[in-house]
């Protein structure tokens, strides 16, 4: 038994290190944020990107696509936008014997990859639909369900600095992403990576690597990783430690939040902490697997009050003071 899951957790090792080889053909850098995509993917979760336009992040979302052969799709998202132009609409056509009928014709969301580019423009309509979608895995139009295939993974984007025109994501719509990741300007030897593989006009070709099949073989893997009590206690009590009225709540806490995170950034943590372990070739997880998680999971779940939002304190900075006072063993 012991050598049968060994011999899982390497291949699942050796999967993803050939997804990684054949995406960085064409990214450049950003491996903290690509590690971050293929946790959430693994771990059966949607992601949002934050980051200024130009960073890459499309081509990020399109590569992996194609590296995991999985049907792609890409929404730009504008306050004109309607929900059935995300989710498709019935339309009139004629059939073999001449009738008008109502056929559903679907919409961009029915793909196992979708971009939704800059999520924070569409109206608040517009995003409870996309966001349905992405929590009940399904579509309804009229009094008909349509289920999405699987793997299903959405990657929302949006900008952290043009505000004008835009209708953020309420805290409630942000809990159903799994991850909310960072996305950084390269550094300048990144930078000539990337102007070398860009300007020269040639593409890189990618080739898939896994496949469907594949990759949800790797999620129940996944999923099967052993977590013991002491570190699923460490990870309750940093959850713990974002609410202000918790015992357990650091002075930052306390001073500068409002509302700590929910039950599913509990769940976030240890979904994710698991897919992490296998991809470091071990079969359970350890403390390190949670704080190297935490803040992706916890970053969009905690509400700052005034206080914070004045003095300009980040939660990344709320969850570095947790993540260094919290113990490992209570």
């Amino acid at each position: 038994m012991q050598a049968e899951v060994e011999a899982r957790v390497r291949a699942f090792e050796e999967a993803t290190r050939r997804l990684t080889r054949e995406v960085g053909k064409v990214i450049v850098g950003q491996d903290e944020v690509f590690e971050g995509v293929l946790m959430a993917l693994i771990a059966g979760g949607h992601a949002l990107l934050e980051g200024v336009p130009g960073l890459g992040k499309t081509r990020l979302v399109r590569t992996l696509a194609d590296a995991l052969d999985l049907s792609f799709s890409r929404i730009q998202f504008t306050p004109d936008l309607m929900p059935s132009d995300i989710t498709g609409t019935k339309v009139a056509i004629h059939d073999a014997e001449g009738r008008t009928v109502l056929e559903f014709e679907r919409g961009p969301i029915f793909a196992n990859v979708v971009l939704a580019d800059e999520v924070n423009r569409a109206t608040p309509r517009t995003q409870s639909a996309m966001l349905e979608a992405m929590q009940e895995r399904s579509v309804t139009v009229g009094r008909t369900t349509h289920s999405l295939e699987e793997p299903f993974f959405v990657l929302a984007t949006q900008n952290p600095l043009e505000m004008d025109g835009t209708y953020p994501l309420p805290e409630a719509q942000l809990d159903r992403f799994l991850f909310k990741l960072h996305v950084d300007f390269p550094s300048a030897e990144e930078l000539h990576a990337i102007l070398d593989r860009t300007t020269h006009g040639h593409d890189e070709a990618i080739a898939p690597v896994l496949g469907k099949a594949e990759l949800l073989e790797l999620r129940r893997l996944a999923m099967d990783v052993p977590i013991a009590r002491h570190v699923q206690d460490f990870a309750v009590r940093v959850v713990e430690a974002t609410h202000p009225e918790r015992p357990s709540a650091p002075e930052a806490t306390r001073r500068f939040i409002r509302y700590g995170a929910s039950p599913r950034g509990a769940q976030a943590i240890v979904l994710t902490a698991k897919v992490r372990a296998v991809l470091s070739g071990r079969f359970a997880v350890s403390c390190d697997d949670i704080r190297h998680v935490a803040r992706p999971a916890l970053r969009h779940r905690i509400i700052r009050n005034f206080e914070g939002e004045a003095e300009g304190v980040t939660t990344d900075r709320v969850l570095d003071d947790i993540l260094r006072l919290v113990p490992e063993k209570a």
